[in-house]
C-alpha cells in the first residue's frame, strides 16, 4: 500500500512539493525500520551481531546517527 502511494505521487508529479515529499520519505523509512526491528530481530532470522551491524550503519550517516 505504501509503495502504491509513493508510485501515485511519482505518477502525478507530487514530488515537486519537496517539503511534503521529504516528510513522506522519512515516514516510509520509519515504517521500514520499524518492520525490520519488529520482525527480523525477534524471529531469529538474523543473528544479533548482524542486526547490530546493520543498525549501526545508520550512525555513519550525518544527521541520522
Amino acid at each position: 500500500c505504501l509503495f502504491l502511494h509513493v508510485g501515485r505521487g511519482i505518477y502525478y508529479g507530487s514530488y515537486t512539493y519537496s517539503e511534503t515529499w521529504n516528510i513522506g520519505i522519512l515516514l516510509l523509512f520509519a515504517v521500514m525500520a520499524t518492520a525490520f526491528m519488529g520482525y527480523v530481530l525477534p524471529w531469529g532470522q538474523m543473528s544479533f551481531w548482524g542486526a547490530t551491524v546493520i543498525t549501526n550503519l545508520l550512525s555513519a550517516i550525518p544527521y541520522i546517527g
